[in-house]
């Protein structure tokens, strides 16, 4: 993606005065968790699923922006007024509900509220048996995108009308597993998994309760040493897609999987086809930001899709949660070149979270990218590393710093440091940082745990299928002195796009390239 491109996609979400924007604006909405009006607070999941259904309908709209879930889900026992909370969420409208199950009725009140005037626009009550359920909650959400003159395309009018169950027990065991499901914890997923079950048991057909519980299993999976559930989540996931190839949820659960199995390419054309059947989708949105900043590098899309995590997730849970998202987004932006745009985010995320563990260290680097002042960077990375000085992170960037700056010995200290963590606990991670580890132990007169570093890196080269190939091959000749097959490989690398500013940022002061420097080729393909 061009830089152009970049800035008027940046534009296009942060400049609120700009007309492309307020005519957006006038179809963003929330949908507020509705009020449970039941004396029975256990029909208060009959509700919640009501509310869901109403916003999952909406999502599917194109021509709409609808707030994620978990952005609403603060304001359900709040005290701030329609004004305030629309300010808060950025929309110009708010949904506002209420129900109560009695026995075989549904009753539900529901109004469209325009936020500027803080009236409503709409508004009805319903009283329908419960077997009609779906037909309700499709005919609100359709009259609600009609008052405010949504477009909606006969595909997406088909994908609203479609019904998740013709089983209503089923449908109710699957209410039942989402309040389990939606807090994102263990022993939520361990409560959520038996309860899809019965769902599944009376629809063995209901693609939502197998999505659903593939990704109960892959949360539980994910972060422990020792699998056990990679059958499960395959193969509900299939099931899913099986009865509903068109559900955004079926296809984030086969990504999913794939992304289990480091197939990283595979889980993307999933994620893509989610987001085209739920354009809102801010799970989705936040899988694809974190695929294409960590495992199939690309700024370009790494920072469109951190952008548009925003807008959906402008009004997150709590102030740690705002904090991270714009963490994320600096992050996105400094890998992009926009220096002042990632220092203003990353201040918004302090701000939100002081104690936020990673955003000082992204901002002494975004300092050092504006500023090129190494000796001041060096120093605030020691002062990061003193509040704990088990973060790798820091201790390799630390060792990096005093290498950029042919302080070798003091490199050396921070590295041998970073080598006997990973050994200790058998890390495989960092491993683009062996040849400077390697130049530095053969700086240190230490030329066998060099050779073997260097070695290392050389694998590291041979197995990279990422664009950062031919970057990391001109660093590995540049080392061996063969300044003809380095150039080369930079000219092959300055073909790329969507890769990260810090190429640029530290090619120029790495000792390794030394070599290249007084080759009038090597000023000319880093300024292309």
């Amino acid at each position: 993606m061009g830089v152009l491109v970049l800035l008027s996609a940046f534009y296009f979400y942060t400049n609120q005065k700009a007309e492309v924007v307020d005519e957006e604006l006038e179809k963003t909405i929330a949908v507020l968790p509705f009020k449970n009006e039941s004396n029975d607070s256990l029909n208060l999941y009959f509700v919640n699923g009501l509310m869901e259904s109403t916003s999952n309908n909406l999502q599917r709209i194109e021509d709409l922006r609808v707030i994620s879930r978990t952005s609403v889900e603060k304001y359900r026992n709040t005290s701030k007024g329609i004004p305030e909370i629309a300010e808060d969420l950025n929309v110009n409208y708010l949904v506002e509900g209420s129900g109560q199950r009695i026995g075989n009725q549904i009753l539900l009140n529901i109004q469209l509220i325009n936020a500027s005037t803080n009236t409503p626009i709409w508004a009805e009550q319903y009283s329908r048996e419960v077997g009609d359920v779906f037909a309700l909650q499709n005919e609100v959400s359709k009259k609600i995108a009609n008052a405010i003159k949504a477009v909606i395309t006969p595909a997406e009018l088909k994908l609203i009308d479609k019904k998740p169950t013709e089983n209503l027990l089923a449908y109710d065991f699957y209410l039942q597993a989402l309040e389990p499901f939606y807090n994102r914890t263990k022993e939520g997923y361990k409560k959520a998994i038996p309860l899809f079950e019965k769902a599944i048991e009376n629809d063995p057909e209901f693609a939502l309760a197998f999505a659903n519980l593939s990704i109960s299993y892959y949360y539980l999976d994910i972060y422990q040493k020792q699998k056990k559930y990679m059958q499960q989540i395959n193969n509900y996931a299939d099931k899913a897609l099986l009865y509903d190839s068109k559900s955004d949820v079926s296809l984030i659960a086969k990504a999913l999987y794939y992304m289990y199995n480091e197939e990283y390419r595979l889980a993307v054309p999933h994620l893509e086809k989610a987001l085209e059947y739920n354009p809102n989708s801010s799970a989705v949105v936040q899988v694809l930001s974190l695929l294409y900043s960590n495992n199939i590098p690309n700024t370009g899309k790494h920072l469109k899709y951190a952008l548009m995590g925003i807008k959906l997730d402008v009004g997150a849970n709590d102030s740690i949660g705002k904090s991270y998202r714009y963490l994320s987004l600096s992050s996105a932006l400094i890998q992009n070149g926009f220096t002042e745009k990632a220092l203003s985010y990353v201040n918004k995320s302090l701000e939100f979270n002081p104690k936020n563990y990673y955003a000082p260290y992204l901002k002494t680097l975004i300092l050092y990218a504006r500023d090129k002042d190494i000796k001041e960077t060096t120093s605030l990375l020691e002062l990061e590393l003193e509040k704990d000085s088990t973060r790798m992170d820091v201790m390799q960037e630390v060792a990096n710093f005093y290498y950029y700056q042919g302080n070798f010995e003091k490199s050396y200290f921070y590295f041998k440091r970073f080598v006997e963590i990973k050994e200790k606990y058998g890390l495989n991670i960092y491993s683009h940082e062996d040849i400077k580890i390697g130049f530095v132990y053969k700086e240190m007169g230490l030329n066998k745990e060099a050779d073997s570093f260097i070695k290392s890196y050389s694998k590291y080269c041979e197995d990279d299928t990422s664009i950062y190939k031919s970057a990391s091959l001109a660093v590995k000749y540049a080392y061996e002195g063969d300044v003809e097959k380095a150039i080369n490989q930079l000219q092959i690398f300055a073909t790329e796009s969507n890769y990260q500013y810090w190429i640029l940022v530290f090619m120029e002061i790495d000792p390794v390239m030394n070599p290249l420097k007084k080759d009038p080729r090597f000023a000319k393909v880093l300024k292309k």
